[in-house]
C-alpha cells in the first residue's frame, strides 16, 4: 500500500510540472489517466504491480 501511494505522489508531482512547464497539456494527462484507469482493470494489471514491486524491492535494497 505504501508502495502505491509513494508512486501515485511521484507521478502526481512529475504531472504538476510537466503541466507547468508546458511540456504536458491537460488533454494529455487525462489521456494518460483515462488509460491508468483502463489498465487498474484488465488482466494486466496484477504483472503491473508485480513488477512495480519487484523494481521498489531491488532499489530499496540498494546501498549507496
Amino acid at each position: 500500500m505504501a508502495i502505491s501511494i509513494s508512486v501515485v505522489m511521484l507521478l502526481l508531482i512529475l504531472a504538476v510540472i510537466f503541466l507547468r512547464n508546458g511540456g504536458l497539456k491537460v488533454s494529455h494527462a487525462l489521456v494518460c489517466a483515462l488509460l491508468g484507469f483502463y489498465l487498474a482493470s484488465t488482466s494486466i494489471a496484477p504483472t503491473i504491480h508485480s513488477g512495480l514491486t519487484a523494481t521498489a524491492d531491488i532499489v530499496s535494497s540498494l546501498r549507496p
